[in-house]
């Protein structure tokens, strides 16, 4: 009989899907082989019904106190909502994850901004930023006494003050074991176990592009534009000024081998015997690709497919590389997939505001080359929508213009660009309260005397109002 108290961690889900997760995954292993916790993880979906959950939870935990940790939440109200309500009736509710230090504590200065994102900390019983295993010792504390002096921890006292720690450094010994059985979803009012036919690797932490901070300038929305005299926001930035996992980690280097190896000793084997396919967390993965498969084959793994997620000036950086590990996966009989590519924008001024580093006609290079490539290599390689690619395209912004409209449509027509690259629905510009472009906001709502809304995390810079 397991004697084992329990630990649940929710985390946001994408109906009908069967990825693996694997920092919510990675955690729920670490606490289950190095706590009294047996930790699970569950995947919840906009459509999974809350009253449902909050069943399986009570059936799950079954009288005891509930330990319910919450990650990858997307921004979604509505789990942000279940998290307080659990909390309001006993339970430790955690934030944990990407963006949990600022999500707790809420967006900058809303002490002064009434209108400003005002922080979660009233629905979590405290956060933790960082490596996972920094709950640990929170963990074999018992939880009931003060936790604010463990690394990584967020807690607000008494008097409403929020004190924040360091987070612990990262450390292969914690980055090398995943148990891909521990995810479930909701079924009725309890939880099923949910096989997962994809997974991750981490083979690096942060990205490349976020190493370096620098001055950025960033055009007005178009909007409050006046042509006769552009006005530009300066704000200092690492990564693309979108990018909220650019803030969150910045750039921390590269995962072991023996750490990338063991973690693919975990991926689930198919009938074949072969692993399922993976991505490969490494926005700069090319030059290390072939060390992949070395370490794989050192192990005695037989790969199935590698999914690639990269920018496209590090794919024509690479691509020499690309061809000769091209070959050497044609010979082991694994798949390359070009899972997406953050071509984000075909237009230079767009481009400039995201801060991507690469410009229009550095994305055109990548495709013509992507798909000069692909006829050399038709069974082992892949980027098409129908292989199950989907790159980074997003729109709307808020420099489009008549202008801009027309000369991405020029583009998307003359490189038919809609047969192969485009996703069939692009992405909306999302603007979380942390990241670059939140910075750009707040200088205009400062000069323009204008609020823009916020929605949850997020902020809408479709819709704002100017001020008497």
């Amino acid at each position: 009989m397991n004697s084992k108290k329990k630990f649940v961690i929710l985390t946001g889900y994408f109906k009908g899907e069967s990825y693996g997760l694997l920092g919510p995954q990675m955690a729920a292993t670490i606490i289950f082989e190095n706590s009294e916790y047996d930790a699970i993880v569950v995947a919840v979906t906009n459509e999974d019904d809350k009253t449902d959950l909050k069943a399986a939870l009570e059936h799950h935990f079954r009288g005891t106190r509930m330990v319910i940790g919450f990650s990858t939440l997307g921004g979604r109200p509505d789990l942000f909502g279940l998290a307080g309500e659990l909390k309001d009736k006993g339970a430790i509710t955690i934030l944990a994850g990407p963006q949990a230090n600022v999500d707790f504590k809420g967006e900058k200065d809303h002490d002064r901004f009434d209108h400003r994102f005002q922080g979660m900390s009233d629905r979590f019983t405290f956060a933790v930023q960082g490596p996972a295993q920094q709950i640990l010792p929170i963990l074999k504390s018992g939880l009931d006494g003060d936790i604010s002096e463990f690394d990584g921890v967020l807690s607000k006292n008494n008097a409403g003050q929020i004190k924040e720690n360091p987070p612990a450094p990262w450390e292969d010994q914690w980055l090398s074991r995943v148990d891909w059985t521990n995810i479930f979803r909701l079924k009725g009012t309890s939880f099923a176990r949910m096989p997962v036919t994809s997974c991750q690797v981490l083979q690096q932490i942060g990205c490349p592009h976020a190493a370096k901070e620098r001055k950025i300038q960033i055009d007005y929305p178009a909007d409050l534009a006046d042509e006769t005299d552009p006005k530009r926001v300066t704000i200092t930035q690492k990564g693309c000024s979108f990018c909220d996992v650019a803030q969150d980690k910045g750039f921390m280097g590269t995962v072991g081998d023996n750490a990338v190896k063991s973690q693919m000793a975990c991926l689930p084997e198919q009938a074949d015997g072969s692993r399922v396919a993976f991505e490969l967390i490494n926005e700069n993965p090319l030059p290390r690709l072939d060390r992949i498969m070395e370490l794989a084959e050192e192990f005695g793994l037989t790969l199935s497919q590698i999914n690639l997620t990269l920018r496209a000036d590090y794919f024509l950086k690479g691509q020499e590389t690309l061809k000769n590990t091209l070959e050497t996966a044609q010979k082991k009989n694994i798949r390359i997939l070009l899972a997406s590519i953050g071509f984000e924008s075909f237009d230079d001024t767009i481009l400039k505001n995201l801060n991507k580093g690469v410009t229009r006609q550095m994305n055109l290079d990548t495709i013509k080359t992507i798909r000069d490539l692909k006829p050399e290599f038709p069974f082992h390689f892949g980027y098409l929508k129908e292989e199950g690619a989907h790159h980074g395209f997003i729109h709307p912004t808020p420099w489009d213009t008549p202008d801009i409209a027309r000369e991405l449509d020029r583009t998307i027509a003359m490189y038919q660009l809609a047969m192969d690259i485009l996703p069939p629905h692009s992405t909306p510009l999302i603007i979380h309260h942390a990241c670059g472009l939140a910075d750009w906001i707040r200088q205009i709502e400062k000069q323009e005397n204008i609020q823009f809304e916020r929605l949850g995390t997020t902020i809408a810079w479709w819709q704002h109002t100017r001020l008497v």
